[in-house]
């Protein structure tokens, strides 16, 4: 069928099981070659294909709440409900987004982007559904993976003690972003080979309601022997003992057996937890056969051979760049342990797990976790480095809080993907943590201009001793600068003049460097002198340098990728009210006071005005009003 001609997913309900694997193919088909052209996450979307047909046939969306945990399995729900024709621009600037979206569709019912979350909204959404004594089925669908998240778990646990009606569908495909990890995985890997739990079980109810009861002694057997049961085919029954009715396993790529166990489901009372196995890259080799997460989420590639298209001899990316210096430094130091909550593979620690694998730790979704267990080998004197995307660092902020910073332990936190991430838009844009980590006691934040000086800050933060000290780094590839032999640290609070000027100066640090070396070589040209200074020391700031640049009375402007509010510049401002220098001009260029959206990162820059003219503009305009008022 013409999938762009789909409006709503109503039509699913009169076709048959041969045309929905028919439909099933086609939407394989249109998102391989979609995602050849566009990227994204292509190898869980291929695996739920037949769930969300199924889903969307069973239930009434919208009324019915479908809710997608983590969000980037939901290509196939946005294709049942009208946006085919939209994925050309699939996570590209003002274009569909990759996960659900309020604006976009009323079947997005719940927006994501992180793990775990919805079961904690699906019990929300219930409490409203009953107190306004609607009828709705609550769906949420959530990985094994997310599963393993703290969140959920705590979820599980409220729903289960509220008993409140639900639909839980357990989408286990053994494999998140990189290989679950845990005492859960393993749960789950048990009750995959106890498929015919329930249907014992069942059966066996069935053969006790034909025995004429004498006494009421064999009814009151039965019910024990049904208890037995349970834990003689499933091993350790733990949803049915967190109060859910467990069913399952259940393939899920056959219609037959998710539209039975659907219509059991909801013929029940009370919180229900489906257990679906589906298959991660369904349909395309090079994604079904992936099991080191590579397919999860991935840029455009060759339809034929699975090849990604990369620029060809890019300098090294910044996540290996600092993950091989760690591993460098682990063959002189043997206290240097390294964490990643699920994230190895992004975090591009697979070299140092493969050549230390007794001091690489994957705690799996798990971020609070994660932080205090660095914190915990920090008070042995072990050398912990915590490996943590910027977005999700946001998930151990009371860790990092009371664990680490007022403990004031050596903790070395890298935090990748700092800065705007670009297609994965408001949810893991990494701009906050400049702002939520700045205010902390203890906390050193320090980041690079280049590789060269990002392997120094590396060395820097494994032989600090004095408290916790994080390294912010971009996305991406670095500049392509040679890297020196030997490493060294740098002193902590330094910064580093690039350019000298008299009658303005620019402080900046990291990605935002190069945009201000070239907007002071233009302003040169015009006859504006701009001092370019790398303020490398996010906290502590370079105090000396900074005050004799106040002193000078010139107008300085901050710029960085980050929020405003609270960020470097709310820092230099700070510093300047409190040494006295009231008078002092001083200006800000960042992140507005808004979530900022999926698409290129160029374009992003563009829009909020964080781009070379907008820096020449910008000191021009403070040029033009100083020669007035003088």
């Amino acid at each position: 069928m013409d999938l762009f001609n789909i409006k709503d997913p109503s039509f699913l309900k009169g076709m048959t099981i041969r045309e929905l694997e028919k439909l099933s193919e086609e939407i394989r088909d249109f998102l391989i070659h979609q995602l050849s052209k566009t990227g994204g996450h292509i190898g869980p979307n291929l695996g739920v294909v037949e769930l969300t047909i199924a889903l969307h046939r069973s239930f009434d969306s919208p009324n019915d709440k479908i809710i997608w945990d983590v969000g980037h399995q939901s290509y196939v729900h946005k294709i049942l409900t009208g946006r085919a024709s939209e994925f050309d621009s699939l996570r590209q600037y003002k274009g569909l987004s990759g996960f659900p979206k309020m604006m976009e569709s009323e079947h997005d019912v719940w927006e994501t982007g992180h793990s775990s979350t919805s079961l904690s909204a699906a019990m929300g959404m219930a409490i409203a559904r009953d107190l306004r004594k609607e009828q709705s089925y609550v769906v949420p669908v959530i990985g094994d993976g997310a599963l393993t998240g703290g969140m959920a778990l705590e979820a599980l646990n409220h729903i289960g003690h509220e008993r409140k009606n639900m639909i839980v569908i357990l989408n286990d495909n053994e494999m998140s972003i990189a290989p679950n990890v845990g005492a859960l995985h393993n749960v789950l890997g048990r009750l995959r080979t106890a498929g015919k739990y329930q249907w014992a079980k069942d059966e066996l109810e069935a053969l006790m309601k034909r025995i004429p009861a004498v006494g009421g002694k064999i009814a009151a057997t039965a019910e024990k022997i049904k208890d037995s049961l349970k834990y003689l085919l499933v091993s350790g029954v733990f949803f049915e003992e967190l109060g859910f009715t467990y069913l399952g396993p259940v393939d899920g790529h056959n219609y037959e057996a998710l539209f039975e166990n659907i219509a059991y489901a909801k013929k029940m009372e009370g919180p229900i937890l489906l257990h679906v196995i589906t298959k991660k890259g369904k349909g395309y080799q090079p994604a079904e056969n992936d099991r080191t997460g590579n397919w999860h989420g991935t840029g455009p590639y060759k339809i034929e051979t699975g090849d990604f298209l990369k620029p060809v001899n890019s300098p090294p990316a910044w996540s290996k760049l600092v993950s091989e210096t760690v591993r460098r430094m682990a063959r002189e130091d043997e206290r240097i342990v390294a964490i990643t909550p699920a994230m190895p593979v992004g975090s591009k620690l697979e070299g140092f797990a493969s050549e230390f694998p007794d001091r690489m730790f994957d705690v799996g979704i798990a971020e609070q976790h994660a932080a205090t267990v660095a914190a915990g080998l920090a008070t042995q004197k072990m050398k912990p480095f915590l490996a943590i995307y910027s977005t999700f660092l946001q998930r151990a902020y009371d860790q990092v809080v009371h664990d680490i910073c007022r403990q004031n332990l050596n903790v070395f936190i890298g935090i990748d993907r700092a800065g705007l991430v670009g297609a994965d838009g408001e949810t893991h844009q990494g701009v906050f943590d400049i702002a939520f980590l700045r205010n902390l006691p203890n906390m050193v934040i320090m980041m690079p201009k280049d590789e060269n000086e990002g392997q120094h800050m590396v060395y820097t933060g494994l032989t600090y001793d004095d408290g916790p000290i994080a390294l912010r780094f971009p996305r991406g590839n670095g500049l392509g600068v040679p890297l020196d032999e030997t490493l060294h640290a740098i002193p902590i609070g330094s910064w580093e003049v690039l350019k000298e000027g008299k009658d303005a100066a620019i402080l900046t640090f990291g990605t935002t460097i190069p945009m201000a070396i070239k907007a002071a070589a233009i302003l040169e040209k015009q006859g504006c002198s701009v001092k370019v200074v790398n303020a490398r020391f996010i906290k502590p700031l370079d105090e000396k340098l900074l005050t004799s640049l106040l002193q000078l009375n010139i107008p300085l402007v901050t710029i960085e990728e980050a929020v405003l509010q609270g960020g470097f510049g709310s820092a230099v401002l700070e510093f300047s009210h409190d040494h006295g220098f009231h008078h002092s001009e001083i200006h800000r260029m960042g992140i507005p006071d808004r979530f900022i959206e999926h698409g290129g990162v160029k374009e992003l820059l563009e829009e909020i005005g964080l781009t070379v003219e907008e820096i020449v503009k910008k000191i021009n305009s403070i040029a033009r009003k100083k020669q007035k008022r003088a």
